[in-house]
């Protein structure tokens, strides 16, 4: 099964994307932390698009794709922003963040916390998040 929504690069969309991932996690199976979890992941992710790869322009598209087997349910998240590679974030220093109340900054870092599997690819065309988490018992060893 699979299902995608679009959404325009507005803060005010976020709700909209976590709701829709958040529907179908539930529907999946994950319980309710879980599915908390991985819908800030996404609004993470999607929050990354517009400030990083459309550096605020409202009149863009993020497309958020669900797909689900085998104990896997996998985001992928598409824009044709500018590029980065997340390759070069290092992890964050926590004590050294809270110690300086900083704010923002730990998005890559959260969603490779809360999720799985978290690979990013960029071509000429799009970038791509894929997330993946999986159902406790479905896990990969």
């Amino acid at each position: 099964m699979s299902e995608q929504l679009i959404i325009q690069s507005r803060t005010e969309h976020l709700r909209e994307a976590r709701d829709f991932v958040a529907g179908l996690a539930r529907d999946f199976g994950f319980d309710e932390e879980m599915v908390g979890m991985i819908s800030l992941a996404v609004d993470e992710a999607c929050t990354n698009v517009i400030k990083h790869a459309y550096q605020y322009a409202s009149d863009k598209k993020i497309v958020i794709h669900v797909s689900q087997k085998n104990g896997a349910f996998e985001i992928q998240i598409s824009d044709e922003g500018k590029s980065f590679d997340p390759a070069h974030i290092p992890s964050p220093n926590m004590k050294e963040y809270l110690s300086h109340f900083r704010r923002g900054g730990l998005g890559m870092h959260l969603m490779r916390s809360l999720m799985d599997n978290v690979e990013y690819k960029s071509n000429e065309k799009n970038n791509v998040v894929r997330m993946v988490k999986y159902l406790s018992d479905k896990k990969p060893a």
